[in-house]
């Protein structure tokens, strides 16, 4: 997918959300998603504990405040190398030592540093839309949250989920993922547990899932 073309597609995304027509109550009335949810900003100062380094950005739980979050926020492929975006439910922190997390992994998707510009802010959106809209159906709730790391050598995309060992909701949300962000065939995510990231340096990870 070239520039262009991802940014058109966004542009018809918003178009769409904005021509909406809606009764004279429903102006009036905002549309509630399933879950609450949390952006969260990381920005690396090694000056401070990784933690405080993570801070909340805002919480949103209807359609419209998140559209008015994503317009009015930066793009991830304007953010410097070493930063990070997150988006988790009301409650759960992006780390994998929360205890809603540590049982769990992510499904990862790695990025040529010259994808940043093409194809990073497309499939990121595309993301943010599976995660508020429910894609994953009733293996919704095994989703915890979603982040973008932008890195010098290239990008990583993840979906964390909260047990690893979840074979079938975790298989079916990977399966979701390639559908919607049009995953080439020619290219294999991986789905890792957070206990063996946390041991291992990140090109010694086995893949417990690919797809």
């Amino acid at each position: 997918m070239n520039g262009i073309q991802a940014e058109k597609q966004e542009e018809e995304r918003e178009s769409e959300a904005q021509n909406v027509v809606l009764s004279p109550s429903e102006k009036w009335i905002k549309h509630p998603l399933k879950d609450t949810w949390t952006l969260w900003y990381f920005k690396m100062d090694r000056n401070k504990k990784w933690c405080d380094n993570n801070v909340i950005v805002t919480s949103f739980s209807t359609v419209e405040d998140f559209w008015s979050i994503y317009n009015y926020t930066q793009k991830a492929s304007k953010l410097i190398p070493g930063c990070d975006y997150s988006v988790f439910k009301d409650g759960i922190q992006p780390m994998w030592e929360d205890p809603q997390n540590k049982e769990g992994g992510r499904w990862l998707i790695n990025l040529e540093r010259n994808d940043r510009h093409t194809y990073l802010d497309n499939v990121w959106l595309e993301m943010l839309l599976c995660l508020i809209g429910d894609a994953f159906d009733n293996h919704g709730e095994e989703v915890c949250g979603i982040v973008v790391n932008i890195r010098q050598r290239g990008d990583k995309l993840g979906v964390w989920t909260r047990n690893c060992n979840n074979q079938d909701s975790i298989l079916h949300i990977g399966r979701v993922l390639r559908e919607r962000l049009k995953v080439p065939k020619s290219c294999t995510i991986g789905y890792q547990a957070h206990a063996d990231t946390s041991t291992k340096t990140g090109s010694t990870v086995k893949n417990r899932y690919e797809m």
